[in-house]
């Protein structure tokens, strides 16, 4: 399983690294716009929807709202977008608090969970989009909000299994530890420091940026949760199987959909 891991991320993080940095913003969305449309796909399966022509058509109702969003300017749309995210991702803390909620397959249920999966498509890939936009070092940005995401998770993998010892969310997620936690934060955080150096060259400046990295680290373990949550409910052990060794694309990018729109919130209120 850990040999597994590690050679998909060796295959895996020099693509992205590659792409994040020299492909242009347009074909950036594009690619991980299909990313989060065969994400869907495995959120559709966690609800569950048990007919595939109506995965299909969830799959499609993503695409088209990508493109939409597209066609009237991201930057246009950045702001009620982070509203709605962090306004979601506020509601998700209170749901992982609450597991027994919708937590049946009824219709309302049902229906609850396919909006879920809109806000955790469609507002991060906004997010990310802007952030990349940016004319003073956006691809940087980008792909440094993704180093952090990766450590967080990379970090938390590796601290629960030397020092584990408390539950994080035992309801939600039996595996994961407290300690697992800190690990993860501490590596993120190690780096977003050097980050915001070398972005800044500003003691004032980085100490705002790891802030806004700690908040944005911490809502991507609401990210993780969440999908652990959906899961649970589902009786699915994984989203997916398409990456050897770490699952299916939701169990990759569910940390990520929640740190984005949160980073970029901060950062955008900070004017950093």
């Amino acid at each position: 399983m850990l040999k597994a891991r590690l050679i998909s991320a060796a295959i895996l993080v020099p693509l992205v690294v590659y792409g994040v940095l020299r492909l242009p913003t347009s074909v950036f969305a594009l690619i991980l716009g299909a990313v989060l449309v065969a994400g869907s796909w495995e959120w559709a399966r966690l609800v569950p929807l048990q007919q595939q022509v109506l995965r299909l058509l969830y799959c499609a109702v993503v695409a088209v709202l990508l493109w939409l969003t597209w066609v009237a300017g991201p930057v246009q749309l950045i702001v009620p977008m982070l509203v709605v995210a962090c306004i979601w991702w506020m509601f998700a803390l209170y749901w992982i608090s609450h597991p027994q909620l919708c937590s049946s397959r009824a219709v309302a249920c049902t229906g609850f969970k396919l909006l879920v999966g809109l806000l955790v498509c469609v507002p991060p890939w906004t997010a990310l989009v802007v952030l990349h936009l940016r004319a003073e070092n956006g691809p940087l940005l980008a792909l440094i909000l993704l180093v952090m995401v990766w450590l967080a998770d990379s970090g938390a993998y590796f601290a629960g299994r030397l020092w584990g010892r408390h539950k994080l969310a035992p309801l939600v997620s039996p595996g994961k530890t407290r300690e697992g936690v800190y690990g993860g934060l501490v590596a993120s955080l190690l780096f977003a420091g050097g980050a915001g150096w070398y972005l800044s060259h500003s003691l004032t400046w980085t100490a705002t940026f790891v802030a806004v990295s700690l908040l944005a680290m911490l809502f991507s373990v609401a990210g993780d949760l969440l999908e652990s949550l959906m899961k649970r409910q589902s009786g699915i052990k994984d989203s997916g199987s398409i990456i050897p060794g770490h699952g299916g694309i939701f169990d990759r990018v569910d940390s990520l959909v929640a740190a984005a729109p949160v980073f970029l919130s901060g950062f955008l209120w900070l004017k950093l």
